[in-house]
């Protein structure tokens, strides 16, 4: 029997990406609006209750407009956009943060999809928060620094990038933004992984379209115990031993590793961590696909979460 499942916004970057990795499955019905009525609100009411779970891929304001219109208490919602994520009565949706959250994804109605750049995030700074005995202590200053290719600003960025006639378009090779320190990431951040204040967050654009980095640089004197490189690593593999999508990079793989290619998980799921540096100072970095792990993979693994199928189903 196969579920029915509604994308509101299937035309924008995620939307797309999550009906490809959906529209092959025999377990799944993808529900469309008519193109007519994409702006009869009656429709879309009749749509977002008629199913077993909504995916939003709208802006944040579209996205809680579309929460109200849901009376049924039998659908599930995965929400993509910033609206939710952390929001007390929805769920994050980061399956491997925690050993208890992929039951509470599944037993959810409200999920959050979680974020790009706090996904690599909190997976390089959540084991240590996390640890026994403690090693990054919950008041510790904290930055990040990441690089993303230009779809993660969506059809906006993606014109200023690819269109030369839009008023925008920059041939510029990177450029960093967020200067302000108001990002919208950053609550997620420094929330799901337990931080007292928020970390500074330093984050890019290159001129490449999709995958990311991201990089948190630690001075392993200033933490709990001054562990040493292979400490920090050691808790990273411990905590995500026998993860599906989530893989720590052996320590001697990485200290023979010169460089990385933020597209190099490109059309995956994937998230790869590593752990560079000296006993005395430490990058942990994260590298996934912006439009993978970062959006509509995880949308995917999800929905699969909340909806009883293999967790895997229809990724990669």
């Amino acid at each position: 029997m196969s579920a029915r499942v509604f994308i509101d916004g299937e035309a924008g970057t995620t939307g797309l990406q999550i009906r490809e990795r959906l529209e092959a499955r025999r377990d799944i019905e993808l529900v469309s609006i008519d193109p007519a009525k994409r702006k009869d609100a009656d429709e879309r009411k009749r749509l977002l209750n008629s199913v077993d779970a909504v995916i939003l891929c709208l802006p944040d304001d579209a996205a809680r407009e579309a929460v109200s219109l849901i009376e049924n208490d039998a659908v599930k919602v995965i929400d993509a956009s910033t609206a939710y994520r952390v929001a007390p009565d929805w769920t994050y949706g980061f399956a491997e943060m925690s050993k208890d959250q992929r039951g509470k994804i599944a037993a959810s109605k409200r999920i959050s999809n979680p974020g790009c750049y706090p996904t690599g995030f909190i997976a390089l700074v959540k084991p240590l928060v996390a640890s026994d005995p403690l090693l990054l202590a919950w008041d510790h200053a904290v930055s990040v620094n990441a690089v993303s290719g230009y779809s993660g600003g969506g059809k906006a960025m993606i014109a200023e990038f690819e269109d030369e006639t839009s008023p925008g378009f920059t041939r510029v090779p990177y450029r960093i933004y967020g200067l302000t320190q108001q990002h919208k990431h950053v609550p997620e951040m420094q929330i799901h992984t337990g931080l007292c204040f928020p970390p500074i967050f330093a984050p890019a654009v290159g001129r490449y379209r999709q995958g990311m980095i991201v990089e948190v640089p630690l001075n392993l004197w200033e933490l709990n115990g001054q562990p040493k490189l292979a400490d920090v690593h050691a808790v990273l593999t411990e905590y995500y031993a026998g993860e599906r999508f989530v893989e720590v990079v052996p320590l001697s793989e990485s200290t023979s590793i010169k460089t990385l290619d933020p597209e190099g998980l490109n059309g995956t799921n994937q998230l790869r961590l590593y752990v560079f540096g000296s006993n005395e100072q430490a990058r942990l970095v994260a590298l996934l696909d912006n439009l993978g792990k970062g959006a509509s993979g995880a949308a995917v693994q999800n929905l699969n979460i909340a909806l009883g199928f293999e967790e895997g189903a229809g990724l990669s």
